[in-house]
């Protein structure tokens, strides 16, 4: 029986809250089996990275990433949030272990070329070590995976932390039946940003290309969804996109679909 395998990724406000952290962790603690934490720390590092004078640059939700940006979001990144993530599940009783890509080689990137955007020194995935990921898991690990990648010959990347959790999510797949959870401060997709309770239930490939067109998703949301698609088309048996109350058993939350279930028939 191929063993389950749970992947959250998180970010936003919950990352950045205390009280919401602690809930999130608590109850990510007590998810059963295999699991992976991808985190990502972006508000943190802007705000930092404005202490230091070095202001943020986004484009369609991705950060360019300059040299100077470059060693804020590693500083942060990898350091300050990942450490403080590791410790507190620790706390826990869960053997967290943090991670960046170039430890253990675990995910290795090249530059994400130059189109109609130079965004700097930021990574495309290329390679995720299953081999080592699979190890760690099976001396009972718990990988804390900080969005830092490398190319192999000794340059760090910025990537994208929900790109990072898709690649993870399909490169296991061929050893686990693999849930990646997108966990935000949104309780999934909404039809409308100011309503709360307008949480779309399911989306589709076909409809997540229309809401791009109309606007109802932008921002951050599309990276989410784009690369949570990717992982649905690549064998990830199952992605949601909720927030931090889900863990603990709630109902809700937004899944994607390749196609919805009537259309298959």
């Amino acid at each position: 029986m191929i063993e389950h395998l749970t992947i959250i990724k998180v970010g936003g406000k919950v990352v950045e809250e205390e009280e919401s952290l602690q809930n999130l962790l608590r109850d990510f603690s007590r998810i059963a089996g295999n699991k992976i934490l991808v985190h990502g720390g972006g508000t943190k590092a802007t705000a930092i990275g404005e202490k230091l004078g070095v202001k943020p640059k986004m484009v369609e939700g991705r950060r360019v990433t300059d040299e100077e940006t470059l060693e804020v979001v590693t500083m942060v990144y990898a350091g300050l949030v990942n450490k403080n993530l590791v410790a507190k599940l620790q706390a826990l009783g869960t053997n967290a272990l943090g991670l960046t890509g170039a430890d253990l080689d675990v995910v290795r990137a090249k530059k994400r070329p130059v189109a109609e955007v130079d965004y700097g020194f930021v990574g495309d995935v290329v390679n995720v070590n299953n081999r080592m990921l699979r190890e760690l898991l099976e001396n009972g690990a718990v990988p804390v995976v900080a969005p830092i990648t490398h190319d192999g010959d000794g340059q760090l990347f910025n990537t994208n932390a929900d790109t990072i959790a898709s690649e993870l999510a399909i490169a296991l797949s061929s050893s686990y039946r693999v849930t990646l959870i997108y966990c935000f401060d949104k309780r999934g997709v909404l039809m409308d940003e100011s309503d709360e309770d307008s949480v779309i239930d399911e989306i589709t490939m076909a409809e997540f290309e229309e809401m791009k067109s109309t606007g109802t998703v932008n921002g951050g949301m599309i990276p989410k969804l784009t690369t949570g698609f990717n992982a649905m088309k690549q064998g990830v048996n199952a992605v949601v996109v909720t927030n931090a109350s889900a863990l603990s058993g709630s109902k809700g939350g937004t899944r994607l679909a390749l196609f919805h279930e009537e259309e298959e028939e």
